[in-house]
């Protein structure tokens, strides 16, 4: 301790500000962090050097032609084994009935313990309905209003904001595995907030009003709450080239535990440009090592997956170019009703032979291959 108040007298006599988070480097920013949660950070951070977990959006919830059956996964019908992360969404948590959220409440718990049990690892996405105005998630034009600056701080509809996070909160607080445990989360909010698709994106918030959004979530969630075992994940689409632009609307290393960014648009859906895309994971890699965060592809794949290639061809070959650090890679929903909305192969698909390859190379990592990610090894007895 002694060190440290000389350090911070130090630096302020030569007039160099210091962040006040800058201690909690390589580590969560919540200094409650429950243990499982502080070691699922180390964890990741440690299998990110030589690996990145593969992960797949709603995967054990439904699947191409199916829903709700228990343990299964169109990735482990195809491989074995489910995807090492499973992505599930807190949309149905607020704007329904009181009846339906419970309902969707329930349905996401049991998902996230189920996965904890297993020994995987969990993401939520928040496709978070307007508070203040119809339209849903998506931003329409006739009807939507610009929420961010209603639910901040002094907003209008602050206090309907934290009624929604107290939701969320006592959510948290009741996901417990079978060893009693709170099962930690990688919570990823306002995702894709540089688009403008979303209510929260740039065209219909400020930079200050997004930065003051993200950082009342977490003190929320974090100090008034009590919710210790969420990780965050901050994560725009692909918007940027450089670090800069990459961090145009940054809340601040004290706010962040993770840094990802989502891209289809340079690996298939509208172009194959995989220089481009792995300059993008670059800057989101060397920032993470940089701050002391983990980084992921928090989002990605190529819808009907029509290139019977792309794992290894185009995917795996961004994953291992440039020393890439990251944590994980996660590729979109296959949806039980549509033809063609899907993201991962499924028994018979014309990828699945190059998705095992992908599946067989040492570099990533399935559920099946985790080991006790949960728990941190003890040299002579400390962490």
């Amino acid at each position: 301790m002694y060190s440290k108040i000389k350090f911070f007298i130090l630096f302020s006599f030569l007039g160099i500000s210091v962040s006040p988070g800058f201690a909690q480097k390589n580590k969560p920013i919540d200094k409650q962090a429950t243990k499982e949660t502080k070691a699922l950070f180390h964890n990741l951070r440690k299998l990110s050097k030589k690996h990145t977990l593969f992960g797949h959006q709603h995967a054990t919830e439904y699947g191409h032609g199916w829903f709700g059956e228990p343990n299964r996964s169109d990735v482990k019908s195809v491989t074995g084994s489910h995807p090492a992360v499973i992505g599930v969404d807190f949309s149905g948590f607020s704007g329904r009935p009181a009846e339906a959220i419970q309902q969707a409440k329930e349905s996401v718990r049991k998902n996230v313990v189920d996965t904890y049990n297993r020994g995987g690892v969990t993401t939520v996405a928040w496709h978070f309905s307007n508070p203040v105005s119809p339209g849903g998630f998506y931003w329409k034009d006739s009807v939507s209003l610009p929420a961010v600056k209603y639910i901040i701080p002094d907003g209008e509809a602050h206090d309907q904001y934290k009624e929604i996070l107290r939701g969320i909160g006592d959510w948290a607080h009741s996901v417990r595995g079978a060893d009693g445990n709170l099962v930690p989360v990688i919570f990823r909010p306002f995702h894709e907030f540089d688009g403008g698709w979303f209510w929260w994106g740039k065209p219909h918030t400020s930079r200050e009003e997004f930065i003051s959004l993200w950082r009342f979530t977490v003190s929320y969630l974090r100090d008034s709450l009590q919710v210790h075992n969420f990780i965050y994940a901050f994560s725009p689409d692909n918007n940027f080239l450089t670090e800069a632009e990459y961090l145009e609307r940054y809340p601040g290393d004290e706010w962040v535990d993770m840094v990802g960014m989502d891209d289809y648009g340079d690996v298939g859906r509208d172009k194959y440009d995989l220089p481009i895309a792995t300059k993008k994971l670059k800057v989101i890699s060397d920032y993470a090592r940089k701050a002391g965060k983990l980084a992921a592809f928090t989002e990605t794949g190529l819808e009907s997956i029509p290139n019977t290639t792309w794992w290894n061809n185009t995917l795996l070959k961004i994953m291992k170019d440039q020393d890439l650090r990251l944590a994980y890679v996660l590729v979109w929903r296959n949806d039980a009703r549509s033809p063609t909305h899907y993201y991962a192969p499924y028994p018979g698909h014309t990828s699945v032979p190059d998705f095992k390859k992908f599946y067989d190379d040492p570099y990533t990592l399935f559920e099946n291959d985790l080991k006790d990610i949960y728990k941190r090894k003890r040299f002579l007895g400390i962490f």
